[in-house]
């Protein structure tokens, strides 16, 4: 595999990436479950659109939605225009709504971590090995999934654990970020800094660090912002 420092994913690329690890799919390409990394993953929307920023999309159905309704989404999603703003809607909202029946929609921006980002204060590797020596106070999921979400990184101070980035889908070729930071530290560029250790540990294992979050979550987005993440695009599901 040629690592992407050397030939840079495009903004169409990314998109797909980031759906083989938000997704599992059949021989079909149509999507069954979401690819949560633990036992127990939900069911995958009926439908996902990923608008990028070379006016391309990336369409995936659930597989119980019909050939038919696919067909004719399929054409509509190939009408979508550039995405600019992650804010604003597909063109063909409503129609999607209405064709699928929809009740609930998702929606957020798409960023690729770039290679350059490098954290300023020591991040810690957390695995098997090592958590019992860490504190999770505030963290103590972390213990009965840690063998799931590798590589986990984390800020520690006087030892615990108080930022934490991990891989929370995962594909063969690239990882979305899941980060958390307590409520207590935020503010003082903890998230930053482990998302750039998160994604400094992804390179060394020759994957792609993708970062992803909604529209309404403005802490996730200034920490995108903080890092100067690349936008590479936007993902829409309906439920």
């Amino acid at each position: 595999m040629i690592g992407y420092e050397k030939i840079k994913p495009t903004a169409h690329e990314l998109m797909e990436l980031h759906t083989e690890a938000m997704f599992t799919h059949d021989q079909r390409m149509r999507i069954h479950e979401v690819n949560e990394p633990w036992p127990g993953s939900p069911p995958a929307p009926r439908f996902f659109l990923g608008r990028t920023i070379e006016g391309t999309t990336v369409c995936r159905f659930r597989h119980d939605v019909p050939d038919p309704l696919v067909e004719r989404l399929n054409i509509l999603c190939a009408g979508e225009p550039i995405v600019r703003d992650f804010h604003t809607k597909p063109k063909q909202f409503e129609t999607y709504m209405e064709l699928l029946q929809g009740e609930k929609f998702t929606m957020g921006p798409c960023f690729l971590i770039p290679d350059k980002i490098a954290p300023l204060v020591q991040v810690v590797s957390i695995t098997r090995d090592n958590i019992s020596e860490i504190n999770l106070d505030g963290f103590e999921w972390l213990a009965s999934e840690i063998d799931y979400v590798q590589p986990c990184m984390a800020i520690v101070c006087e030892g615990r654990a108080v930022s934490i980035c991990q891989s929370v889908r995962i594909s063969p070729r690239a990882h979305e970020a899941g980060l958390e930071t307590l409520e207590a530290f935020r503010g003082r560029g903890y998230a930053a800094n482990v998302v750039a250790g998160w994604a400094m540990a992804m390179r060394k294992m020759g994957r792609i660090p993708l970062y992803s979050t909604s529209s309404d979550n403005v802490s996730s987005q200034r920490v995108a912002k903080k890092c100067a993440l690349e936008f590479y695009g936007v993902n829409f599901s309906i439920i």
